[in-house]
C-alpha cells in the first residue's frame, strides 16, 4: 500500500521513510503542502493514506485536510497529521478540517504503526462496502446468466437514450436479435448447451459493438440493441456485422460445436412517430418480418407514409 509522506524535514523524512518500508508500505515523499494537495487531488494517483505535517511551505496540513474532504470523491483518504504543537486548539482544528487523527513528535513509532493500522481497516472496510454495493447494483440491472443488461434495465436505458436523441437531434436505432431455432439447440445438446451459446453470443455482439452501444436481454433468446447515433444506413451496418460474427464461427458448447444463425428487426428513431413502446413493437416487426423471410436476415422496419398521430395509433394496436 502507498502512504504519501508530506514532511519538509529531512530528518523526519528519513525516519519515516525508514519506518513505512520495514512495515511493508510504499511511502511517496513530498517536501510541501502544495505537491501533497497535487498528489491528492488527483483520482488516478491518490495514495490511500497521506501523512501530513501540520506546518509545511504551500500549505498547512489542516489545509490540505479540508479541501481534500471538498473533493467529491467516493474513494476514501485516511489523513493522519504531525503536530510539533501539542496545542489543544490546534489539534481540534486539525481534526475539523478534515484530519482523521494526529500524532505530537517526536512521536512513538509503535503509536505511528497502530494509528496506521487502524488507517488500513476504515480502507479496506470502505473497499469492501463499494464492492458489495457494486454487486448489489449488478445483480439488481444484469442478467445473471449473461451479463447482458435485464430487461428493466434495458428499457430504462433505452428511455434515456430516447429523450437524449430529441434534445441533441443526433440519430438512435433499436434492433432486435433472435437465435433462429434455438428450442432445437435446447432439445438436441440440453439447456447447459443452450446457456453457453447465449452467454457467447451476447460475448460476440459486445467485441463487435462499439463502447456506448448497450446490449439488453429481452426474452430467453432475444437481445435488445440500443444504438446511439445509428441512421438507417449505420444500423444495417451494425447488424450486418453482428450476423456474421454469430454464423461465421460455431459456438463451442458441452464439448459440441454447434452452427448458430441469427434473425434482426431494426428500427430508427422518430420522435414524431414513436413513444418506447411504440419503438420495441416497429423493432419486432420488423424481426418478425426476417423470421417469415427465411431467418439468419435483416429487416429494417418502414413506416408507412401517413400522418404521424396515424401511425402512432397503428403501432399501439
Amino acid at each position: 500500500m502507498q502512504i504519501l509522506v508530506a514532511e519538509d524535514d529531512e530528518l523526519q523524512q528519513r525516519m519515516l521513510v525508514s519506518l513505512l518500508s520495514k512495515w511493508g508500505y510504499e511511502p511517496i515523499v513530498v517536501c510541501d503542502g502544495q505537491a501533497a494537495w497535487e498528489l491528492l487531488s488527483d483520482d488516478q494517483r491518490c495514495p490511500e493514506i497521506a501523512i501530513l505535517d501540520g506546518l509545511m511551505p504551500g500549505l498547512t496540513g489542516p489545509e490540505i485536510c479540508q479541501r481534500v474532504r471538498q473533493l467529491p470523491r467516493e474513494r476514501y483518504t485516511y489523513l493522519l497529521l504531525l503536530s510539533a504543537r501539542g496545542n489543544h486548539g490546534d489539534l481540534l482544528s486539525g481534526l475539523e478540517a478534515g484530519a482523521d487523527d494526529y500524532l505530537i513528535k517526536p512521536f512513538d513509532p509503535a503509536e505511528l504503526r497502530a494509528r496506521l493500522n487502524t488507517g488500513k481497516r476504515i480502507i479496506t472496510l470502505q473497499n469492501e462496502l463499494i464492492q458489495a454495493r457494486e454487486t448489489l447494483r449488478r445483480q439488481a440491472t444484469r442478467d445473471s446468466l449473461t451479463g447482458a443488461w435485464n430487461h428493466a434495465a434495458i428499457f430504462e436505458v433505452l428511455q434515456r437514450e430516447m429523450a437524449r436523441s430529441r434534445r441533441e437531434k443526433r440519430p438512435l436505432a433499436l434492433a432486435l436479435v433472435d437465435l433462429d431455432h434455438f428450442k432445437r439447440i435446447n432439445d438436441t445438446y440440453g439447456h447447459l448447451a443452450g446457456d453457453q451459446v447465449l452467454r457467447e453470443l451476447v460475448q460476440r455482439m459486445s467485441v463487435a459493438l462499439r463502447p456506448n452501444d448497450l446490449i439488453g436481454r429481452v426474452g430467453g433468446e432475444e437481445f435488445l440493441l440500443v444504438l446511439p447515433g445509428c441512421d438507417e444506413a449505420a444500423v444495417r451496418k451494425v447488424c450486418e456485422r453482428l450476423r456474421e460474427r454469430i454464423r461465421g464461427e460455431p459456438f463451442l458448447a458441452e464439448k459440441v460445436r454447434i452452427a448458430v444463425t441469427a434473425s434482426f428487426g431494426a428500427v430508427v428513431y422518430d420522435s414524431d412517430c414513436y413513444d418506447n413502446e411504440a419503438l420495441f413493437r416497429a423493432a419486432d416487426t420488423a424481426l418478425y418480418q426476417a423470421k417469415a423471410a427465411g431467418r439468419d436476415r435483416i429487416e429494417i422496419f418502414q413506416p408507412p407514409r401517413r400522418e404521424s398521430s396515424a401511425m402512432t395509433e397503428r403501432l399501439a394496436r
